[in-house]
This record gives structure tokens, C-alpha cells and sequence, in this order.
């Protein structure tokens, strides 16, 4: 946590806003985050509560309750923009990744040009790559019968992939991932305080990815940022600031998200040996049990600012106004998914909004999925039977996107 919940100022209550919605939540400091993540998000849902509540904290906003909410929000940039997609607004206002914050139609033509970068097609390709640098991770910490996840391979492995994706050099990970953090877990107590933070990491993004634009430019390479940067927007070559918020929006997505979601999972999986022991049984029941995973344990609480004055679950909502998804709302829904807190691998059709939606579903949806997948095999293939090392000490980060810690792994060595 990046600071004291009680330094940070409340802001007053806007006139729109009715008494009985006001409920004091600080999406940075969640109550009761030292019993995990996803435990206190859904402490924040009480019976009957509406759709939409509203926060001082953060500089004050909405918050999306169910998983109704949070998808309809998410589908629907003509009441609820991408202008703005960070929290505080302050610092939502600072950011200037693409097309992340762009709406359609504008939004159109970048997404299809992140889209070809990061096919399902594109992505294929690089699986002996991914599962080369899986495997080679655990190799080198098998012997020892313990790891610390964290710095040991979930800090590792989706970053190593990606900076090959990218031809960027390994030792550039470090500098990149505190911008990757200062973006999504800004430091601060105020609005401004934590704005200045990601307008000083935005331009740190900014500033690295320049000169890899330029020696770029033209050429021929099949990674990642030569296909981007040589691409063409309505004819035209892509315009260079766009370009610059383009690539770093692929790097903040490489280095910052997979990487946590990895922790949240194994330390699921440490705690539930019946559940590693169903995708040792069957490799199809670990393949198809991939989006259940996903859905389980949702890490990214973004948001959406409204679009134009609208009446929306029985409330008047001001064009400016914030609204934040909390995705973890929409998967532990229980009218969404029936006994939402089991990681049921046969699930059907599990309901979420782990990768987003609408015009600005996660173009590395497939990349992601691909990680996930190559992990559990390459690690139960080596590591079939494991739990928390007794000394484990987690700690759970919230924020735009959530984190965890002190991921200790114990087994027996063979």
C-alpha cells in the first residue's frame, strides 16, 4: 500500500450524489487487504446495495457494484468514455497512452493495428519461445524444493517473453517496471501528489520509447514495436505522438499485468491441492480450465469517466463524472456465477470482465491466455505436488492494477 489511508483527503460531496450512496472506499487502501485482494473488494458489496455507489476518496467518484454494471459500463463509450481511464481524475488526466484513451471512431484504427501485432495467429508462434523460457526458469529452482514466485519467476518469466516480443534488452526491465508500478499504483496522498507520480512515469515511458521509435522507423524487423510504429492510420503513417503512446502502452501491458495475475493464482492453487490434482489428471480439464482462472482472479480495477449528463440505476451522472470497474465485482457476482469463490475448472461459460470489454478489450488477451497455460504445464510437469512455504508472508497491493507479494512456494524436491 502506498500510503495511509487516513492522509488522504475526502472530497465533498457533489450535489448529484444522493446521502444514502455515499460509502467511504479508497480503491488504494482497501479495508481488510491484508486477508487478500479479492477478499476486500468483495467486503465493499453489502446486501442491497445499488448498482452504483459513490466514494470521497480518490478525489470522489462511483463505483460499479455487479457484474451487470461493470459490463455494461465497459460495452457502452457513448455514455461512458475512455477520455479518462485512471483514478484519481487528476491523475487519469496525465496519462497518455493510446488508444486507451481514445473512444470510437477514433479509437478504431489503433486498436486494429495493436490487434495485428497481437493476433491469436502472431501470438502461436512464439509458443516454443514462451515455453522455452517457462521451463528454463523452473529448472533453475526445482533442485531446491522452494522459490520465492514472486522475484523468481512470475517477476520474470511474462516480462521476458515480452521484452523478446519487443527485441528489447533484459537489462531495461528494472527502470521500466517502477514506471510500470508508478502508473498503476501511483505513490501520493492527494489527487495531486499521486498525479504528479504518473505524469513523471508516463513521460519516463515516454522518454524511453523515443529513441527505439526512430531507429525503427522503416525497417523491416518482425517484432512487436517495428510492425506497430511502420503501421498506417487512415492511410497515413502512424503520427509520431500516438506512436509514442502506442508503445508504451504495450510495454506498461507487458511488464506490469500478467505478472501479478500469475501470484494471485499459485497462491490459490498452494491452498487447494484438489485442484492441481484435477489438471494433473487431465491436460484437456487444465487447457479449458485457463478462462475460469481468469475469471477467478481478476487484478485490474480501471475506469470510465461519463460521457454526457445521463440518469443511470436511478441517479443523475454528470458528464466528468468517474466511475470505476472493479472487475473483481463482476467475477465473484454470485448472479453471474454460481458459488463464484470455487475455482470450478468445468465451469461453462464463466462470466467476467478480467480482460475488460467493448471497444477496448485486452489486445493481449491471447498472450496472456498462452502464459497462464504454458505456466501450469511446464510447471506441473516438474512441480506436481506444492504448497506455501511455512514462512510465506503475502502482501496484497490494490490499485488500478492489483499485486501481491512474499508468494513463498514449498515442495518436496525429487
Amino acid at each position: 500500500m502506498n500510503a495511509n489511508v487516513d492522509l488522504r483527503p475526502k472530497a465533498p460531496r457533489p450535489a448529484n450524489v444522493p446521502e444514502d450512496r455515499v460509502y467511504d472506499v479508497d480503491m488504494y487502501a482497501l479495508e481488510g487487504i491484508d486477508e487478500g485482494y479479492h477478499e476486500a473488494w468483495d467486503r465493499v458489496r453489502k446486501p442491497g446495495m445499488p448498482k452504483l455507489i459513490w466514494t470521497p476518496r480518490t478525489g470522489g467518484h462511483w463505483i460499479a457494484t455487479n457484474g451487470d454494471a461493470v459490463a455494461e459500463i465497459y460495452a457502452d463509450p457513448t455514455r461512458f468514455s475512455s477520455e479518462v481511464i485512471f483514478l484519481p481524475k487528476e491523475a487519469g488526466e496525465k496519462y497518455q497512452m493510446v488508444p486507451t484513451r481514445m473512444d470510437p471512431p477514433e479509437h478504431t484504427p489503433y486498436r486494429a493495428v495493436l490487434d495485428k501485432g497481437l493476433s491469436l495467429g502472431q501470438i502461436r508462434k512464439l509458443e516454443d519461445k514462451v515455453r522455452q523460457v517457462s521451463a528454463e526458469l523452473i529448472e533453475g529452482f526445482v533442485a531446491k524444493g522452494e522459490c520465492d514466485f514472486s522475484n523468481e519467476y512470475a517477476g520474470i518469466f511474462p516480462v521476458k517473453v515480452f521484452m523478446a516480443l519487443a527485441d528489447l534488452p533484459m537489462k531495461d526491465v528494472p527502470f521500466l517496471s517502477k514506471l510500470s508500478r508508478d502508473m498503476t499504483r501511483p505513490a501520493g496522498n492527494t489527487p495531486e501528489e499521486m498525479a504528479a507520480t504518473l505524469d513523471e512515469a508516463n513521460k519516463g515511458f515516454f522518454n524511453y520509447v523515443e529513441p527505439v521509435i526512430q531507429a525503427r522507423l522503416g525497417g523491416s524487423g518482425d517484432d512487436l514495436i517495428t510492425i506497430m510504429v511502420n503501421s498506417e492510420i487512415n492511410g497515413a503513417r502512424i503520427p509520431h505522438d500516438k506512436a509514442l503512446g502506442l508503445i508504451s502502452l504495450l510495454l506498461l501491458g507487458g511488464l506490469d499485468t500478467v505478472v501479478n495475475f500469475l501470484g494471485f493464482f499459485m497462491i490459490h492453487l498452494a491452498r487447494h491441492p484438489q485442484r492441481v490434482a484435477e489438471m494433473r489428471a487431465d491436460p484437456l480439464t487444465l487447457v479449458r480450465g485457463v478462462e475460469e482462472i481468469f475469471r477467478r482472479f481478476p487484478v485490474v480495477s480501471e475506469a470510465r469517466m461519463v460521457a454526457k449528463d445521463i440518469e443511470y440505476d436511478g441517479v443523475q451522472l454528470k458528464r466528468g463524472d468517474m466511475i470505476l470497474l472493479p472487475t473483481a465485482l463482476h467475477s465473484l457476482d454470485e448472479t453471474k456465477n454460481a458459488d463464484p469463490w470455487k475455482l470450478d475448472l468445468g465451469r461453462k461459460n464463466p462470466s467476467h470482465s478480467t480482460f475488460g470489454g467493448g471497444p477496448h478489450r485486452c489486445a493481449g488477451l491471447h498472450l496472456a491466455r498462452m502464459e497462464v497455460t504454458v505456466t501450469l504445464q511446464e510447471w506441473l510437469k516438474r512441480i506436481p505436488e506444492f504448497g506455501l512455504h511455512p514462512d510465506a508472508v503475502l502482501v496484497y497491493k490494490s490499485g488500478i492494477v492489483a499485486a501481491v507479494d512474499g508468494v513463498r512456494l514449498a515442495w518436496k524436491p525429487s
